[in-house]
């Protein structure tokens, strides 16, 4: 597509790491355990005014990291939001000081399954204990604290990311002033679950998945946690995204007409599964998605009371060929914040590129938020 973002870099950016909880004084999880120590990999861009009026936190989707913009020292590759966060960009680093940390759960720097357990001396594995949504939302609080700052101007999501702005901005409205709620869901739908069962069967089935103790015996279930990579992308696209990019051309100037790779999409997808298998661990695939699924934070009566008190400025976006989380669900949660008179501003973008699309430099889509964002920062928090 059209590249349109002007602006620059952020240039080469560090991931730090804090430790957050300890096992002396642990994280107490939704559902009761106890969990500690906790490390926390997280990235900052830009200067946190003194007033601290302009803190900005990115909450990532199912396979991102705290990575967001620049690159890091020996490696080119951009962060996975850099189109929009940097000098000059729609998230504009010289105005906003920007946050982004990995989830706990997560396998990119922050304690999840893969950790070591103190308790034992060998990786979690299976002994992870099951997270929540407001799991994270504490553990972004934490953090917060951590980094001296009282409260934010923005919290923005998208997808998973977004699930939990709703869920933050729902649990602690006095943390916010503004929420932007990107290409996400109150509460998936039995599809949405059943591709995620489909997926993490394909990894738990794998021979070397070993009951979740693949670590300690040098293996890897990288068979199923490819499939599953390969059918998430799948939904990630729109038909007219795949029909634009592949069509039906083969892959190679012959084809044996068998059962390999003899089609253009079929090798994307095989490079899409063989690449994550590099950076991702099939745990954290079954824990995270697994957070998605029970995800419903309407469902409780009092869900809605605190913003009454503090009340939150909300942008809720959706993309028209989005059919994973297609408006309807962005038009759930409007509904919802409408119902107690919640200052919402609701767009539904036109792109042919699905779910996807929150990550792409679109030229609408960036137009909406740099124009929200320059306003947030006219109201102040």
């Amino acid at each position: 597509m059209t590249r349109t973002t002007e602006g620059g870099s952020v240039g080469v950016t560090t991931t730090r790491t804090a430790r957050l909880f300890t096992a002396e004084s642990p994280l107490v999880l939704a559902s009761g355990a106890e969990l500690g120590p906790v490390d926390v990999a997280y990235e900052t861009y830009g200067t946190l005014a003194p007033d601290g009026s302009n803190a900005v936190y990115i909450c990532h989707a199912l396979t991102g990291d705290a990575h967001a913009a620049g690159w890091h020292e020996g490696d080119r590759r951009p962060g996975w939001w850099d189109n929009l966060i940097g000098p000059g960009k729609p998230l504009d680093t010289d105005r906003f000081f920007v946050i982004c940390s990995n989830l706990i759960g997560g396998c990119r720097g922050s304690t999840g399954p893969s950790s070591i357990d103190p308790a034992t001396g060998a990786a979690y594995g299976m002994g992870f204990p099951l997270l929540a949504m407001a799991d994270f939302v504490t553990v972004h609080r934490a953090l917060l604290a951590h980094l001296g700052v009282k409260r934010l101007l923005v919290a923005l999501g998208g997808s998973l990311g977004g699930m939990q702005v709703l869920q933050w901005s729902l649990d602690h409205p006095e943390d916010m002033a503004h929420a932007a709620i990107v290409a996400a869901s109150s509460r998936l739908t039995a599809q949405n679950i059943a591709f995620s069962a489909v997926a993490r069967r394909a990894i738990m089935d794998d021979p070397h998945f070993l009951d979740g103790h693949y670590a300690q015996e040098g293996t890897n279930p990288d068979v199923g946690l490819s499939i599953a990579r390969m059918m998430a992308h799948i939904t990630y696209l729109s038909e007219d995204a795949f029909t634009e990019k592949f069509g039906r051309s083969p892959q190679g100037e012959t084809t044996n007409g068998g059962f390999g790779i003899d089609f253009a999409v079929e090798s994307y997808l095989d490079h899409q599964g063989q690449v994550f298998l590099e950076r991702f661990d099939a745990l954290s695939y079954l824990y995270l998605t697994r957070v998605m699924d029970y995800f419903d934070p309407f469902s409780r009566p009092d869900a809605l009371t605190g913003l009454a008190a503090s009340p939150v400025r909300y942008l809720v976006l959706s993309f028209d060929t989005d059919w994973r989380f297609s408006t309807e669900h962005s038009l759930r949660i409007v509904r919802h914040l409408e119902s107690v008179q919640q200052p919402v501003t609701f767009r539904e973008l036109r792109s042919p590129y699905g779910h996807d699309s929150f990550l792409l430099d679109d030229p609408a889509y960036h137009a909406t938020l740099r124009a929200w964002f320059d306003r947030a920062l006219e109201v102040g928090v």
